[in-house]
């Protein structure tokens, strides 16, 4: 981290009410209780590998997934990149499991490394993106709806329309393949099948099946280009307002691939250290961020040792925000996270709070996740509650309150690539009044001139900018202005809440709100 950088974090947390610079007994540790903690978070580290395996639904390579023993998904496939990015597919239609946790334990079992790797990513990701649109594609070749498919073939299909549509594969190449697995899988007649529609597909090019297939409407237009629902690409729309010119720019960099975001643990490594450790490059906005281009980050030592973590920039600053909100007296240093699983904010937030002195209180109502929580926050000054954020139990007068609702999610759908097919907008009704509900509960919880933030990883203006509005309609509250409270971040808009989003600001599109409590 540059000088200008690291003093700016420092003249950061003196800011805060109640924390002036070079006070705290946090400032006065000796190196060794640092030693300690920092073994203590490496032996969590250990236990979160552990603990992330056992907290999956199943999606880890060791369950009986399907495929097993069959050509497409042999010990040792002649084609193991291709093999990797079908079996991701399979898991996701058959197993309702996520990629992003299927796809790395699959690189692991068949050692896919290096080009191979980077191949099998792009293929298992990226069709899981565009499902949607492939599907269109496949149903119109075949002349059948695609439930009429066979699942097994469907996910051949998918993943061989996906080469030709949207990589540099040789379309030779992408066919070939898809027959070779087709065949090991149902036999000759089967994937004369596959053969015929791939090459029905590979007929037009992308730019002519958008105009045979897309809606005219423009935004429908815009959705099929760029693999999204269109309902979401309407919210997303919406959630623009004025700017919604920049729908297509946002489009676009939410069908992309996105960087891997690290952030350094504030007292253990600084971003410039992780950055020169790790080969990445420090972020813009967090003062603990650093962006690495791809590979494994489990398999970088700062993250091992638990002096790192995978976490999203725009999740970061959310954490930030609630540490430098403005209260009215004294921060007392009783610090709550009501929605804390799987701990990456709640790690955050316990970081900060260890150099000042004060502590956090966690809330996670489901058992295996508040064991996530307890190992991302080992060594650092956290309680995990198990209990339900609606009625957890806690006595009020929290300075600080950080509300991370359970949502839709359709802010990181670049990172959770097959989630855009799987929301509806029946989800939206009953992820609203959860969230009105935790919002009401930390308002009652909060002290007097204390702060609230509430964030989702969601743009969608039912989630967001109406779930304050009607808090502040039925309390009183005071909506501060967000933005002073993410310094140096650009393109936030009027006020007073903060949207970030993934074509603007590089990461996803977090929702910040600030509410206090009137004195």
């Amino acid at each position: 981290m540059s000088r200008g950088r690291r003093a700016a974090g420092a003249s950061d947390r003196a800011g805060r009410s109640g924390a002036p610079a070079g006070t705290g007994a946090a400032r006065k540790r000796t190196d060794d209780s640092r030693d300690d903690r920092r073994g203590d978070r490496r032996r969590g580290s250990s236990a979160a590998a552990q603990g992330r395996g056992a907290g999956k639904r199943a999606d880890g390579p060791a369950r009986d997934r399907p495929g097993r023993g069959h050509g497409a998904a042999a010990r040792t496939p002649a084609d193991p990149a291709r093999t990797v990015a079908l079996e991701t597919l399979r898991a996701v239609r058959e197993r309702d499991a996520y990629a992003n946790l299927v796809l790395p334990g699959l690189l692991r079992e068949y050692r896919v490394e290096g080009r191979d790797a980077a191949l099998a990513t792009e293929l298992g990701y990226g069709a899981c993106r565009a499902l949607g649109v492939l599907d269109a594609v496949i149903a119109d070749c075949a002349g059948r709806e695609i439930g009429e498919i066979d699942g097994s073939l469907l996910d051949i299909l998918r993943l061989g329309a996906y080469q030709l549509l949207r990589t540099r594969v040789e379309p030779h190449a992408a066919v070939h393949t898809a027959v070779e697995f087709a065949r090991a899988e149902s036999g000759t007649g089967r994937s004369g099948f596959v053969n015929a529609v791939l090459r029905r597909v590979a007929e037009r090019s992308p730019q002519e099946w958008i105009e045979r297939l897309a809606p005219a409407d423009p935004i429908g237009r815009m959705a099929f280009e760029y693999a999204h629902p269109m309902w979401i690409a309407q919210a997303f729309a919406d959630a623009l307002g004025a700017d919604a010119g920049e729908l297509p720019e946002l489009l676009a960099a939410d069908d992309t691939r996105p960087l891997v975001h690290l952030v350094a643990r504030p007292g253990d490594i600084t971003a410039e250290e992780l950055a020169l450790v790790t080969g990445g490059e420090e972020g813009r906005w967090s003062p603990y961020a650093v962006y690495l281009e791809g590979g494994d980050p489990g398999a970088l030592e700062p993250v091992r040792e638990g002096m790192a973590a995978v976490q999203d920039e725009g999740s970061q600053l959310v954490a930030l925000a609630l540490t430098r909100a403005p209260l009215h007296g004294a921060d007392g240093g009783r610090w709550l996270d009501l929605c804390a699983g799987p701990g990456g904010k709640t790690a955050l937030l316990g970081a900060l709070a260890d150099i000042d002195g004060f502590r956090v209180d966690a809330v996670e109502p489901a058992p295996h996740r508040a064991e996530l929580v307890r190992t991302a926050t080992r060594g650092l000054p956290v309680q995990v509650h198990i209990a339900d954020g609606r009625d957890s139990g806690l006595a009020a007068g929290y300075d600080r309150i950080l509300v991370d609702a359970p949502c839709t999610g359709l802010g990181a759908l670049r990172r959770r690539p097959e989630a855009r097919w799987r929301r509806t907008p029946g989800d939206i009704a009953d992820l609203v009044a959860l969230q009105r509900e935790l919002l009401t509960a930390a308002w009652d919880l909060v002290r007097p001139g204390g702060v609230v933030v509430y964030s989702t990883c969601s743009p969608h203006l039912p989630e967001t900018v109406a779930v304050v509005a009607d808090t502040v309609r039925r309390t009183g509250a005071e909506q501060l202005d967000a933005r002073p409270l993410l310094p140096g971040v650009t393109g936030l808009g009027a006020g007073p809440a903060v949207q970030l989003w993934p074509h603007r600001h590089g990461t996803d599109a977090m929702f910040v709100a600030a509410l206090r409590k009137p004195a």
